[in-house]
């Protein structure tokens, strides 16, 4: 989706070089709303885009002290504490953001920060991955310099903005990518890779008729789940979440055809909008499952937080 020169000046505006703020209002950032019930569904947060200090967010990581980190597509980071009653999102807490930076530390401009996934390897190094300008960057800490990780092989072929839009880490410890629109080998695909830098494979993902992944986590049995989403003039967003099963992945080899089974979609258990992207973690004995949408900045979207509760 094109996001507007406004909103990256609006967001540059409110955080500039070299700061990083930090609030403790959770009620001022995110405001309860309710999901259709079943799926697992617990509820949702709307995000308060000014609070935060920009949108476009994609990319998401929650980890096990319920600490939620996302990216943006203009070129930021923002993480806050997802604060639960039970497992009913009731606000967000302990706001940060920030710029993405570049290997000397500066803020990455427009066009080499369209952040669109996220990582987090077990030594707490996160990886991001851009589109338009495709490649991986590894950070210490959000907040500090990035260097480059050997992207997979074939990536800088991607169309401009349908490049890498899920990247995350197995269980196993393999990196598991997606492309937006690569065509792979296969009809109807667009290339995966699995593997990591320096034993990368390439392989296929089958989305939806006229759907495309757009991001993707690790699950702690060894499989993953898959985020899909399609737009359309009469039909607007629509969205979807498979699984890909643990088996699938641990017998992928070269050119393998992956494809997840849908959990539930923006038919049965989400808001129509741009929902760009998915975590995980086991918590309190289930499966806490987490998703954000992206509102390109866009006054008639909503930046929108949704938790589900299931099985596994």
């Amino acid at each position: 989706m094109q996001r507007r020169a406004l909103g990256a000046a609006f967001a540059s505006a409110l955080l500039p070089a070299g700061c990083a703020a930090a609030t403790t209002s959770g009620s001022a950032i995110a405001t309860p709303f309710a999901l259709p019930a079943g799926f697992g569904a617990t509820g949702g947060l709307e995000l308060d885009r000014a609070m935060i200090g920009f949108g476009g967010l994609s990319g998401l990581h929650l980890a096990p002290d319920l600490r939620l980190t996302a990216v943006s597509d203009l070129g930021h980071w923002m993480s806050a504490r997802l604060v639960l009653d039970g497992m009913r999102p009731v606000g967000l807490a302990d706001l940060r953001r920030g710029p993405l930076r570049d290997g000397a530390g500066r803020p990455l401009r427009r066009r080499e920060g369209d952040a669109e996934c996220l990582a987090r390897l077990p030594d707490g190094t996160w990886l991001v991955g851009f589109e338009r300008w495709h490649r991986i960057r590894a950070y210490r800490t959000l907040d500090g310099p990035g260097g480059y990780i050997q992207a997979p092989p074939g990536l800088d072929a991607a169309p401009d903005n349908q490049g890498l839009e899920s990247l995350t880490v197995l269980a196993d410890g393999r990196w598991f990518a997606i492309a937006e629109d690569l065509p792979a080998r296969t009809p109807d695909t667009t290339t995966a890779w699995l593997g990591g830098p320096g034993r990368w494979m390439a392989l296929a993902w089958r989305p939806a008729p006229d759907f495309v992944p757009v991001d993707a986590v690790g699950l702690p049995d060894g499989g993953a789940l898959v985020l899909e989403r399609r737009f359309t003039i009469f039909g607007g967003f629509e969205a979807r979440l498979t699984r890909v099963p643990a088996p699938a992945l641990a017998a992928a080899r070269p050119d393998t055809v992956l494809q997840g089974e849908v959990l539930f979609s923006t038919s049965d258990a989400l808001p129509r909008e741009n929902w760009e992207g998915v975590s995980a973690i086991r918590h309190n004995g289930a499966l806490l499952v987490t998703l954000v949408t992206d509102d390109n900045e866009r006054s008639f979207q909503r930046g929108l937080i949704a938790v589900f509760a299931l099985e596994g």
